[in-house]
């Protein structure tokens, strides 16, 4: 019969001696950690890889070492600095949440007070109160899924699945340092119980692992069949007038929301005219892929030979392709030579 107290026992020991060095972590078992650290790695943790991050976060909290320090910050600083992370709703949220602590007085202690703040869900106020509170709280996310689908040897496909794997983590959960609990399910999903040949040899749980016993550990978790993404099309527009180019502010809510771009129409839901009078000539097509759907954007450069009807003129040499958006900066990769001669 399983215990799930040894199999806590067990892998707290593992990370004691594996544990991951992260810049917002502190190393094991040395206590609660920052919860603006915890808050803010989450945060970008969202959808993205912690190679992607480690910068993003290093340079973040070199800027604002502080909660109260990134409530002051201006929103396009924020914004620019998080150009190329994605998923920008995201750098929205973070300067509201941001506010929103800081005119507190600090992070609530709680899960249902996290929660509350905006842009932290389940999975967010779950990982601050346990990593930064050490409170008993369940942490799942796509590592934890699949450790504990292998454990139990769960056959039902994800989403479907969620619940119960949920279910089954939390019993899992000790009472004592959850916090560590967490990161070290966390840290065995992804350098042991990872997706593909997974290394069941040196896995602390080898003990425990129904899916090994059965020898499908590498087929799980199973996942229902995607539907096929969706292709868009759009227009962008490099605009050049004298030594200048033209830019403007992306709408704050939808895609790529509040980042600086060129002009752009028809693949956001937003039909608009060419951004002013010029010779548009044709350059080519840059492809980008979004979460729901797949990109074809055709790029077309021109000089300005009348006022722009929106966005603003920036100078060439202010021009800073880490402040744009990934997909902006396939756009400029592709017109820069074309707008240099």
């Amino acid at each position: 019969m399983r215990d799930d107290k040894v199999i806590a026992s067990a892998l707290l020991a593992w990370y004691d001696r594996h544990a991951r060095v992260l810049p917002w972590r502190i190393p094991p078992p040395s206590g609660r950690a920052d919860p603006y650290r915890v808050w803010l790695s989450e945060v970008m943790l969202q959808q993205t890889t912690v190679a992607a991050v480690k910068d993003y976060f290093i340079r973040f909290t070199t800027l604002w070492p502080t909660v109260d320090d990134l409530a002051a910050a201006e929103d396009a600083r924020v914004m620019a600095e998080w150009a190329g992370l994605g998923y920008y709703a995201r750098a929205r949220n973070l300067l509201a949440c941001a506010r929103a602590v800081a005119a507190a007085g600090g992070f609530p202690d709680s899960r249902d007070g996290l929660r509350a703040l905006p842009g932290i869900g389940a999975y967010t106020s779950a990982a601050i109160a346990a990593i930064a509170y050490d409170a008993p709280e369940t942490v799942v996310d796509g590592n934890v899924e699949r450790v504990v689908a292998r454990l139990f040897a769960v056959q039902t496909p994800l989403p479907a699945a969620k619940r119960d794997l949920t279910a089954a983590a939390g019993r899992l959960t000790p009472t004592e340092r959850p916090g560590d609990f967490a990161q070290a399910m966390m840290d065995l999903g992804a350098t042991i119980c990872t997706p593909r040949s997974p290394a069941c040899g040196i896995c602390p749980l080898i003990g425990a692992c129904d899916a090994r016993a059965a020898g499908i550990a590498a087929t799980l978790p199973r996942k229902s069949p995607k539907a096929a993404r969706p292709t868009r099309t759009g227009t962008a527009w490099v605009a050049r007038q004298g030594d200048a180019l033209l830019l403007e502010q992306r709408p704050a809510k939808g895609l790529l929301g509040g980042t600086l771009a060129f002009p752009s129409a028809s693949w956001d839901g937003r039909d608009l005219p060419p951004p002013g009078p010029a010779r548009w000539r044709e350059i080519g097509e840059v492809r980008h892929v979004f979460t729901h759907f797949s990109l074809s954007m055709t790029v077309l450069v021109g000089e300005l030979s009348g006022n722009p009807e929106r966005g603003y003129l920036v100078p060439l040499r202010q021009i800073d392709r880490d402040a744009l958006p990934g997909l902006m900066r396939k756009v400029w990769d592709m017109a820069r030579t074309e707008i240099a001669a």
